[in-house]
């Protein structure tokens, strides 16, 4: 397990060595490959742990030296992160309250749907988008949209707007700062800081839920 999170850690804070190899060895089929890894971050209630924010970043990077065509990078990733989050909106919509009973899924309970409900309640679909900018809750919101039977046409329209949002924000920044000899210099510092700084809000609300039941 140790060993599997060591790799997972070093394939993240090294993402721009890993996709020049794979653009050298695989050529046009990365694109598939970004796909894959995007749809399942989004997509998959069970792989909240896959890089997003730093993935869109790095793929900037590369695109900017021309490994790879900046325009289809971004609509292949769009269409990733847009058909993530239709099929994990499915997924709970059908299949979700079987798996929150589960008692093999521990970190999926009841408790936690009833909170992001009552989220959903008072901010209505922008947390479909907002949520686009948060690891883990980016996975896990789309899921709660369908456990809670969100209107899917109210879904489907932030759904479209957080999707392109994202991926063309966080895409274009890694384009055009991502190689900057400061930032080029210092890729994995560069990484982690988006990861933390990507955290942050999610720390921020768990802080303030703390407060507030100690009031």
């Amino acid at each position: 397990m140790m060993s599997l999170l060591k790799a997972l850690l070093d394939f993240v804070l090294h993402l721009d060595r890993h996709l020049i190899n794979v653009v050298a060895q695989y050529g046009i089929v990365t694109y598939g490959f970004l796909f894959l890894i995007i749809f399942a971050e989004t997509g998959l209630v069970i792989t909240p742990f896959l890089p997003g924010d730093s993935l869109l970043f790095a793929t900037g990077a590369l695109a900017a030296l021309g490994s790879l065509n900046i325009f289809l990078t971004i609509i292949v990733l769009i269409i990733a992160a847009v058909l993530g989050d239709t099929v994990n909106y499915w997924i709970g919509h059908f299949f979700g309250q079987k798996i929150i009973d589960s008692p093999h899924i521990p970190f999926i309970n009841q408790g936690h749907i009833d909170k992001t409900q009552a989220f959903y309640a008072k901010h209505g679909g922008k947390t479909i988008l907002l949520a686009r900018f948060v690891p883990i809750i980016r996975t896990f919101a789309p899921f709660v949209a369908g456990v809670s039977k969100m209107d899917y046409t109210t879904f489907l329209s932030y759904n479209l707007l957080g999707g392109a949002l994202w991926v063309a924000v966080v895409t274009l920044a890694g384009f055009f700062f991502g190689n900057i000899p400061m930032v080029k210099e210092n890729f994995s510092i560069v990484i982690l800081a988006i990861v933390t700084i990507s955290f942050l809000p999610m720390l921020f609300e768990f802080v303030k839920s703390k407060l507030v039941k100690s009031e």
